[in-house]
């Protein structure tokens, strides 16, 4: 049997268990049957016996001198019309006066009449001379209460079983219609766990359970398995981690229910995906810790010969953790816009070197001698503004890099800063997510604005206020925020820079993920243009920069 599938093993237990109940039903309705039989019939034979011993001609006769002249042809009319084997009346000592045949008549009575000649009736099955029958011997009594008689009635036991064999095609039906009908429910509730099981045995569903349980442990992506209800079915301990949510029970005995995706507390985006049950390609979404990059696929079972087209049973979602890769882009992009910045630099500085060169050719040494002191003045005063404004090296190198782009960008960056950031206790990477991304939206929507373009940047750390925070301010002179869309600015995919509106807007969600993260506050209020005001509690305390202990 192994390698059966469920359905079939059920059908044959089933199957089985019907014929043992058709066959009790059908053995136990024919005994019931013969039982009720032989106790009508002996209640019949009663009957007849004790009216016949109750008529007046039954108690003359036997007090008379020849009963048989008077009593034979009445017993026999008797018998033929009650549809008995015979009726034999006979006296207190037993001895026959009828008989239906006439040379037993005169002989003792073969059966117990002790009782009846004490005054009470018996009934027996007893073989007698006609064979085996079911009887009843009752006593003949005169109006004295004296017993003159006895009257026996009965019929052969072959006569009884014709009788109840007549019953046995309705037992035998019964049984039938046991059979038929289990069967038909067995091979209807077959059909169902075929499809449900997918024709798979236990043993090998048992089998497919555990690698699946080893697998969704193994991987390191999240796996999330919803049903058509909008209910998790399954989901990986790595899924539980990356949504947020309580680890999967160990087992079904435990009674908790699967979550529901409207009871977890989800990004929107993520939670319409998992609900709506769409096909999808690595979509990014964001949670508040979080960059999820989500793929989900539909689970459509393998099609049988009754369905072409099977409906879904629900979808299958993969999730991947983009957190760092996503912060290692952002450094990335940063380092890519100082090496543009410096590309570009060296460029300027090859022109430059070549209009010193030739000066020198043509003579004019004083000319080439002030055109290169006054830019090497220039670049030093920049890179000096930089290291006194802003004392992390990756914040400075970054808006050095921002300065090189702007002035290709055709912008006016200005940069103010305060305080320091070396103690403030916050990572690198996330300051350079929020302080980036903002820049580089600045820095266009200043290129989309009217003249004259500008981008002002304060970076300071407040110690004054509690708790103490680094507070970055970035405005612009673009056309701002219109107030309709505060809501949506900070939106995974919202953009309007292009057509389409989401066709970007990665920049700003990254950074209201990383100041939530981080316990912080992000506003948006309007200046010449927009002003987006970010505050990030300190980590560590400040130090002192009077040194102070």
């Amino acid at each position: 049997m192994y390698g059966w599938s469920i359905a079939r093993r059920l059908f044959l237990a089933h199957f089985v268990f019907i014929v043992s109940l058709a066959v009790f039903v059908g053995a136990a309705s024919f005994v019931d049957a013969r039982d009720r039989g032989y106790t009508e019939t002996t209640d019949r034979m009663l009957a007849v016996a004790t009216t016949i011993a109750d008529s007046p001609l039954v108690v003359t006769a036997a007090k008379s001198s020849d009963p048989t002249a008077a009593l034979q042809a009445y017993t026999l009319a008797v018998s033929r019309d009650a549809d008995l084997d015979f009726i034999t009346i006979m006296s207190p000592a037993g001895i026959r006066w009828t008989h239906p045949d006439p040379a037993e008549i005169g002989r003792q009575y073969i059966g117990e009449t002790g009782p009846a000649a004490a005054g009470s009736p018996v009934t027996e099955v007893m073989a007698g001379t006609l064979g085996p029958s079911v009887r009843a011997v009752v006593p003949i009594l005169d109006p004295d209460g004296a017993v003159v008689g006895m009257v026996a009635a009965g019929v052969k036991t072959s006569n009884l079983q014709i009788a109840l064999n007549a019953r046995l095609p309705a037992i035998l039906a019964l049984a039938l219609t046991l059979l038929l009908a289990g069967s038909v429910a067995t091979w209807i509730l077959g059909r169902y766990l075929r499809r449900v099981t997918l024709g798979w045995g236990p043993e090998e569903l048992a089998q497919l359970f555990v690698y699946n349980d080893s697998v969704l442990h193994s991987v390191r992506e999240g796996l999330v398995l919803v049903d058509r209800t909008g209910d998790l079915v399954l989901y990986n301990d790595q899924a539980a981690e990356l949504l947020g949510i309580p680890p999967r029970p160990s087992s079904r005995t435990t009674g908790t229910a699967a979550p529901a995706i409207d009871d977890l507390d989800l990004p929107a985006s993520l939670a319409d995906l998992l609900r709506s049950g769409r096909t999808a390609q690595d979509e990014i979404h964001l949670t508040e810790t979080r960059v999820l990059v989500v793929s989900q696929e539909p689970a459509v079972p393998a099609p049988d010969r009754a369905r072409t087209r099977p409906e879904p049973m629900g979808t299958v979602a993969t999730i991947r953790d983009h957190t760092d890769l996503e912060s290692l882009g952002t450094e990335l992009a940063s380092m890519r816009t100082l090496s543009d910045a410096l590309r570009a630099q060296t460029h300027e500085h090859a022109n430059r070197l070549h209009t010193i060169v030739s000066l020198m050719e043509l003579g004019r040494a004083d000319e080439a001698l002030e055109f290169a002191t006054q830019d090497m003045a220039v670049s030093q005063q920049l890179t000096d503004e930089m290291i006194s404004s802003v004392d992390e090296p990756v914040i400075g190198a970054l808006l050095v890099g921002k300065f090189a782009q702007a002035g290709e960008l055709g912008v006016q960056l200005r940069i103010d800063a305060a305080g320091t950031l070396v103690d403030s206790g916050l990572s690198v990477q996330d300051l350079v997510t929020v302080l980036g991304n903002l820049v580089d939206n600045a820095l266009e929507a200043a290129v989309g604005g009217e003249a004259p373009r500008r981008v002002d940047v304060a970076i300071r750390t407040t110690r004054d206020t509690a708790p103490p925070a680094v507070v970055i301010e970035v405005a612009d002179s673009g056309r701002g925020v219109d107030p309709d869309e505060l809501g949506e600015v900070f939106t995974l995919g919202y953009s309007t820079k292009e057509p389409g509106r989401y066709g970007r807007g990665l920049g700003l969600a990254l950074v209201r993920q990383a100041v939530t993260r981080l316990g912080g506050t992000l506003t948006v209020s309007r200046r010449l243009g927009a002003v987006f005001t970010v505050t990030i509690p300190l980590r560590a305390p400040v130090a002192d920069p009077e040194g102070t202990e």
